[in-house]
């Protein structure tokens, strides 16, 4: 462990939606958080004002995740403003959806760009910058096992995150640093939400044995638990979808 009191997480995509619940769940338990975005300052900004009212620490970063200079610079804001970092939690990340037959392929540039690029620049800071004791902890998706249509591209893009967390874990050997992939199910944000019809919504809420759509907070428990007293699991991907598959 570091030789401070208090750990330091940086949280990718920590103005919304699942990133947002990580920020002040992570904060909850005491931890020094750094809330990134990528195009709204005024969101991250929020999520801020709700961490320190609370009484914890936190500071806004920006910059695009598949940019290793804005990831530098942010990584170096967050080890400015709290003295290092332990914990690397990446849930930035779009979701662009088609029959794999019909899609735009500016669309899976896009993906690409974001979801593989940005997870491996994140990733590769982290690797260099992440404390002993630490860990790193990116997002997958349930999908890569459950093979629902339209989702391909997607798919693909976390399959790919999934492979270099899962050889990142073996290359950090000897740092006492865990490396891991959540991979949530349907969760109620609005990135799962947007454009989809209630018929669509209510089956996916009823597809899971405990018949529910995940939370932001469901899912942000389990990143909890990986950035703290999970110490002995690593190099895994774990499904949090309700038993969904």
């Amino acid at each position: 462990m570091n030789n401070t009191n208090v750990r330091v997480a940086l949280i990718t995509g920590g103005s919304g939606g699942i990133g947002r619940a990580v920020a002040e769940r992570l904060a909850g338990d005491g931890i020094a958080v750094g809330v990134h975005y990528a195009s709204s300052k005024s969101k991250a900004d929020e999520t801020v004002s709700a961490i320190t009212s609370a009484g914890g620490k936190a500071i806004a970063v920006g910059g695009d995740v598949a940019d290793e200079k804005d990831m530098s610079a942010a990584f170096d804001a967050v080890e400015m403003a709290f003295g290092g970092i332990d914990v690397v939690v990446n849930t930035a990340g779009i979701m662009l959806l088609s029959p794999i037959a019909t899609l735009d392929l500016d669309d899976l540039d896009r993906m690409h760009r974001t979801n593989i690029r940005g997870t491996f620049v994140v990733s590769q800071q982290a690797a260099r910058r992440v404390r002993s004791g630490g860990a790193i902890i990116n997002f997958s998706t349930s999908v890569t096992r459950l093979q629902f249509p339209n989702y391909g591209a997607y798919a693909a893009s976390k399959g790919a995150v999934e492979a270099m967390t899962l050889v990142l874990a073996r290359e950090l050997r000897g740092k006492d640093i865990t490396v891991n992939a959540v991979a949530p199910g349907p969760t109620a944000t609005p990135l799962f939400l947007s454009g989809k019809d209630e018929t669509t919504i209510e089956h996916l809420s009823k597809a899971a044995p405990l018949e529910r759509l995940g939370t932001p907070e469901d899912i942000a428990e389990t990143v909890a638990f990986l950035a703290g007293p999970a110490r002995w699991i690593n190099g895994q991907v774990l499904f949090a979808n309700g038993g969904l598959g």
